[in-house]
């Protein structure tokens, strides 16, 4: 019996101290912490700070935000000011000094790819616009390969007693994705050309990937809630230029998109957009085969 109750204090106390010495990461949002979760296997313990169900631009700094980062080793984000609302709030009063833009243990995964739609002229009374451009890029998975490398390379920065493993996470990691993305772009060969609506201006990734064809956006601005005088101009629009379907993302209210839906007699999609966006979407690769056969499925 002592001996059985040795061994399992001794299994306890190594789990315990594994736990300890994993690198914390804070990660804006789902995409981000199931690539570093990828990356970083068991050495690291993430906590993502936002859900797939939760509109990212939209985010209060709470307390238990604040307390993740001030025990984090390593922030993990988009950048381009998607979190501009609330992650300086955290990062300030965090009181974390490693964890500040321009340190280390910052990383913006947005400083690594092209941005799309980067304004020419900024004005605010244009709506939610950001002066680097799109920060969606999380819809194309040529972006998050980008981003692997450079987050790759920065675990081993942060952690370099771990850089072996990282490494050979990495070298893992990045073939699988990449004949993924050829599976993908295979699958969709279809979808080139098709005209589609969006909700919110979050998919020009997505469509850049793809090669879909932006016809309208239901928000008459980005991040302005589309009227019903502006929906019934879309439907008006739709009569000339017929599209195919209409995106949004899952944390978006669907009650406009529905509503064109119906009128215009196409169909409706709710993409996951982020790991968790739905119950199939649990992963990185599950996330992109659920995207893929839910705009094929709705060219049917």
């Amino acid at each position: 019996m002592k001996t059985f109750l040795s061994t399992l204090l001794t299994v306890a106390t190594l789990a315990f101290a594994q736990s300890a010495a994993a690198l914390e990461i804070f990660a804006c949002e789902p995409e981000w912490g199931a690539l570093a979760q990828e990356l970083g296997g068991d050495r690291v313990s993430i906590y993502v700070a936002t859900n797939a169900l939760q509109d990212p631009h939209q985010v209060q700094a709470k307390p238990s935000l604040l307390a993740r980062a001030r025990r984090a080793q390593l922030v993990v984000c988009t950048g381009t000011e998607l979190e501009i609302g609330w992650l300086p709030i955290v990062l300030r009063q965090s009181g974390n000094s490693a964890v500040q833009p321009g340190k280390p243990g910052y990383f913006e995964a947005g400083g690594f790819v092209q941005k799309l739609e980067v304004p020419t002229r900024l004005d605010r009374t244009e709506g939610d616009v950001h002066a680097a451009g799109n920060p969606h890029i999380q819809t194309d998975p040529r972006n998050i390969a980008r981003v692997a490398t450079a987050l790759a390379q920065r675990l081993v920065e942060i952690d370099p007693t771990g850089a072996a493993y990282y490494q050979a996470r990495y070298r893992d990691f990045a073939p699988r994705w990449e004949s993924a993305i050829k599976r993908w772009e295979q699958q969709a060969a279809p979808l080139k050309g098709v005209p589609v609506v969006v909700q919110h201006k979050g998919f020009p990734y997505l469509e850049h990937w793809l090669g879909l064809r932006e016809v309208a956006a239901l928000e008459p601005k980005p991040g302005v809630e589309p009227t019903s005088t502006h929906l019934t101009e879309v439907l008006e629009q739709l009569q000339r230029e017929p599209a195919k379907m209409i995106l949004r993302a899952a944390y978006s209210d669907g009650r406009a998109s529905e509503w064109l839906a119906e009128r215009a007699r196409i169909p409706e999609i709710a993409l996951p957009y982020t790991v968790g966006g739905n119950d199939k979407a649990k992963d990185l690769f599950s996330l992109f085969d659920d995207t893929v056969q839910q705009l094929l499925g709705a060219l049917k």
